[in-house]
């Protein structure tokens, strides 16, 4: 079997779509997300978590915004994940993920995951390829415990290219607007893209087949958007859910 390559998928919007189109479809979809959302937060019966991976200015914050900005607050938490803490390093891994997961009626959406524990720390060389492999194992049955407790699961990797990437972080320098995302790291980050290229597709097929990963085009946001709002849309759809009646 060929290996999976992610330099073989690109990182750009079919050539005959249309902005203009696209931008009409998902603002569509979005209409159609905030019943549906609604409709899970009243039934209480699934949860839904996504994930958004990708290289530094892929976009996560962005699709948070124009994609789940809209809905209610009510039922939407956003999780950032940064270095562990102390107290995260004295659990295992994922201690500090598993109290964020959503509850019945919530979508919980994770800027970065628990996928960071078997990239980062792979491409800086502070697990062995025993551990992350062990590590991924374990990532399979955290996430497949979620699903039988009635939590769906949607990642997402934000697939842009490397002279985009190059772009956005330069608007982070020349930007007002944009300064206050300027981190230096992420500039010496980007001397390892291949690294994390490498590490991403091990995830991909490692933590891949039961809970697929999506892979987003995403240099441009308007087709970056649609692609998660069409996948988001398309879960709940297929729930079947109803609003409780009166209670007795």
């Amino acid at each position: 079997m060929e290996k999976f390559s992610l330099s073989k998928i690109s990182t750009r919007a079919p050539k005959k779509a249309d902005k203009e189109t696209f931008k009409a479809k998902t603002a569509r979809l979005l209409e159609q997300l905030d019943e549906l959302q609604y409709l899970l937060y009243a039934e209480r019966k699934h949860a839904l978590l996504v994930i958004l991976q990708g290289m530094d200015a892929g976009g996560k914050d962005g699709a948070i915004r124009h994609v789940f900005g809209k809905l209610n607050p009510q039922g939407v938490q956003v999780q950032s994940f940064k270095v562990p803490t102390s107290e995260e390093l004295e659990h295992d891994f994922l201690w500090r993920i598993h109290r964020y997961t959503p509850a019945k009626g919530m979508i919980r959406i994770f800027n970065r995951s628990h996928y960071e524990d078997v990239l980062v720390t792979r491409v800086h060389k502070l697990i062995s390829d025993k551990t992350a492999h062990q590590r991924m194992e374990d990532i399979n049955h955290f996430e497949k415990l979620l699903q039988h407790n009635g939590t769906h699961i949607l990642k997402f990797y934000l697939h842009i290219s490397k002279e985009e990437q190059a772009e956005r972080l330069q608007e982070r320098i020349d930007d007002p607007r944009k300064q206050w995302k300027y981190n230096a790291n992420d500039f010496k980050e980007r001397q390892r893209w291949h690294d994390y290229l490498g590490y991403y597709e091990t995830v991909f097929e490692r933590c891949g087949p039961d809970i697929p990963w999506t892979i987003v085009p995403a240099d441009q946001n308007w087709y970056k958007e649609y692609v998660i709002a069409r996948t988001v849309y398309d879960t709940l759809k297929k729930l079947h859910m109803r609003y409780p009646g009166l209670k007795g």
